[in-house]
């Protein structure tokens, strides 16, 4: 199972997609950019688990595909 994120950068300006939490897939101004692109990258490499981070590095969401 793949594991993708969607969490910000450290002074939160920008929200950045990773794959198994280490190799970034992009990075995107707005968050929703960023989650439509992670969603997107995880239906694409089913089975796969999207989690979802709030501005303080907290688990808002977790989605699975």
């Amino acid at each position: 199972m793949k594991l993708y994120s969607v969490a910000p950068n450290q002074d939160v300006t920008a929200w950045i997609v990773k794959l198994e939490d280490v190799a970034p897939a992009g990075e995107f101004e707005a968050k929703d950019d960023a989650i439509a692109k992670a969603r997107e990258l995880a239906n694409e490499n089913t089975p796969s688990k999207l989690t979802i981070f709030d501005d303080e590095h907290n688990v808002e969401k977790e989605e699975q595909f």
